[in-house]
């Protein structure tokens, strides 16, 4: 970027000298420009323009607190397209934030990419509260269960107190109704105090519908290309290099601001840009520079649907230099073979080979014909680390665009939510949990939003039952205006502690420690792993190995015991999900091999329960040292 200096925004109001605020904007549509203060009396200032389309002026007698809008004509009075409050709503003025805050993370300098463990949460529905400072008193609780880093869903101003976040229409304007931009601030101040990193998912590939300001100020949408959501961003065009500007800029500004570890981009596949050097490679580089400046990690993890190696190799390797992304093949693999699900996008996959393809490859699609795309999908990506793949067995999406928002404990046994966690959390790559399902939350998580616009709500809904024909789902799905259906997506964190859920908390708190303290499993190369899978029996055998420590992960998707074979050596049964303990009605389903046995020598079969897990521990033969007596 030209603009100095490049981490803070090059629009907006910034604090200038002698009390004094420096306005700036881009408005190449207007032939003149004022700041407009909501003061008394209110007050117009006519800006310069200073080229390229940008207005500037220096403003004294303001501070935190005044409101003001931008004037493009005597009539045309808009907020600022980067503004950094809008407590009055999206329609509203914004609002001069003060930026001091004392920060109390000097020495935090980012988490290593190989030590995220991730745990994606929305604002408003992790707690009754809805707020920021509510989910500080929930962050012992998830680090003590293993989580390194939590992830908030878009926090970009949206219409209203209810949405997912994807309809934000000021990118770089923390939500009011969380807490904003000081709530924020606390927040990432209490996680990094204790070692947790924060992700904060941004939306750059469109804006919502209401509230929507931008085309007035100039050509930040092109109609030469279009997106499940409308126009699509000007990536590409005239007026380009200002609007990638504006949206790196935001990028930066999370870092610098909020002191955040890592953005989650959503849906890059819908960043429609053929120019020879991308939005995003300039977006990745400009992160980099900023980590530089920073000295600490600053890293990007990409939302993708193409399969696209290119996403996630380094820039000086010819590709877009994402750290990592979601990784919807392993998602889809896992899902299909645990529900039986063949629906829509499922239609791809269901075979147990896939979930094993996932872990040896990454993508399961690699260039092979795809029956619900009707065409060729993907690139070859097992050359990549395995970190930069990031996965799941719930999330937002997976959970919250079904028509009754189930999560995946509504769907499968408890058995199977024993064996998508371990998949998941023992897997050579970068775990992430949906909010609430380490105790199977039985909430819904559904869709809501608030906005104000009658036929606006008339074409959300509309739009939803359409989505969900293509998955074959009857009835009508709930209304996403209505308050009752945002309140029945509101967590109940009193279930952990409770029968079952509190078991599967458990589960999930055992199986993040195996992660961190085997070295076979905290090593996350997909070099040092063979995968086998038995179709027929519905086995999948993972033995994954770093140094001298070996692991075997034993999964049995059937519901009838099998005989699998297991490699020579001496292995100690470390943990079964059919034991007692793991059971939440008091009765083993235990059978074969038992917690404490070894089974010694030579290859051997072992009796794998049925729907299980198992982790087993290969034990070097001992040789006495010389100093034991050896008579």
């Amino acid at each position: 970027m030209h603009h100095d200096p490049f981490w803070h925004p090059p629009l907006g109001p910034i604090p200038a000298e002698h009390g004094c605020y420096r306005f700036r904007v881009w408005a190449p549509h207007a032939d003149s420009m004022t700041v407009v203060l909501e003061t008394v009396p209110p007050r117009r200032i006519p800006m310069d323009a200073v080229g390229d389309g940008y207005y500037e002026a220096l403003v004294a007698d303001v501070g935190p607190g005044t409101l003001y809008r931008y004037g493009l004509t005597e009539t045309l009075i808009r907020p600022d397209p980067a503004s950094q409050a809008q407590p009055q709503g999206v329609h509203g003025p914004s609002m001069l934030v003060d930026r001091a805050f004392a920060w109390h993370d000097a020495d935090w300098d980012g988490l290593a990419l190989h030590d995220y463990v991730i745990y994606e949460l929305h604002v408003g529905t992790f707690t009754r509260a809805g707020t920021f400072d509510a989910i500080i008193p929930h962050l012992d609780g998830l680090k003590d269960l293993g989580i390194t880093a939590i992830e908030l869903m878009p926090l970009g101003q949206f219409p209203g107190t209810r949405n997912w976040g994807y309809d934000g229409v000021y990118p770089f304007a923390v939500q009011d109704s969380y807490g904003g931009p000081l709530g924020l601030k606390r927040l990432v101040d209490a996680c990094h105090a204790r070692g947790l990193a924060v992700v904060v998912d941004v939306v750059y590939n469109h804006l919502g519908p209401e509230g929507n300001y931008l085309a007035d100020y100039g050509p930040y949408f092109t109609d030469r290309y279009s997106t499940p959501w409308g126009t699509a961003i000007n990536f590409d065009g005239p007026g380009s290099d200002a609007v990638r500007d504006f949206f790196i800029a935001n990028a930066c500004f999370w870092f610098s601001e909020f002191h955040i570890d890592a953005l989650r981009l959503d849906a890059v596949h819908a960043y429609l840009d053929f120019a020879a050097v991308t939005f995003l490679e300039r977006l990745t580089a400009a992160v980099a520079d900023l980590a530089t400046v920073l000295s600490r990690r600053c890293l990007l993890f990409a939302e993708s649907n193409r399969n696209d190696a290119r996403t996630i190799t380094p820039r000086d390797q010819h590709g877009f230099g994402c750290d990592a992304q979601w990784n919807d093949d392993f998602h889809h693999a896992l899902r299909t073979v645990l529900t039986g699900d063949r629906t829509g996008y499922y239609q791809d996959f269901g075979a147990v080979a896939d979930v094993a393809t996932a872990y040896r490859d990454g993508f399961v699609y690699t260039g092979q014909y795809s029956p619900f795309r009707d065409c060729r999908h993907g690139s070859p990506a097992s050359h990549l680390p395995a970190a930069r793949f990031i996965v799941f067995a719930q999330n937002h999406d997976h959970v919250g665009n079904r028509m009754y928002g189930e999560r995946l404990g509504a769907l499968v046994s408890f058995e199977r939510l024993k064996i998508a966690a371990g998949l998941v959390l023992l897997a050579p790559a970068i775990p992430l949990l949906f909010m609430g399902e380490e105790y199977a939350e039985s909430a819904p998580f559904l869709y809501f939003v608030d906005h104000g616009d009658p036929d606006l709500l008339a074409a959300i809904r509309e739009g939803r039952r359409t989505e969900f024909a293509a998955f074959a789902w009857d009835g009508e799905p709930p209304d996403p205006a209505d308050p009752a259906t945002f309140q029945h997506s509101i967590l109940q964190p009193e279930l952990q502690i409770q029968g079952q859920h509190a078991v599967l908390r458990a589960w999930y708190r055992t199986l993040l420690q195996l992660r961190r303290s085997i070295p076979a499993l905290a090593t996350l190369d997909r070099t040092q792993m063979t995968v086998t899978c038995d179709a027929l029996q519905g086995v999948l055998s993972i033995e994954r190995w770093a140094g001298s420590s070996r692991v075997m992960l034993m999964v049995n998707f059937h519901d009838v015991a099998q005989a699998v074979p297991l490699p020579a050596g001496r292995w100690h049964g470390h943990l079964d999900s059919a034991a007692l303990a793991w059971q939440p009605d008091g009765q083993a389903h235990d059978a074969g091999l038992a917690l404490d046995d070894q089974v010694v020598v030579g290859e051997t079969l072992m009796t794998l329960p049925p729907t299980s897990f198992r982790v087993l521990v290969w034990v070097a033969e001992h040789v006495p040292s010389s100093h034991e007596d050896t008579v």
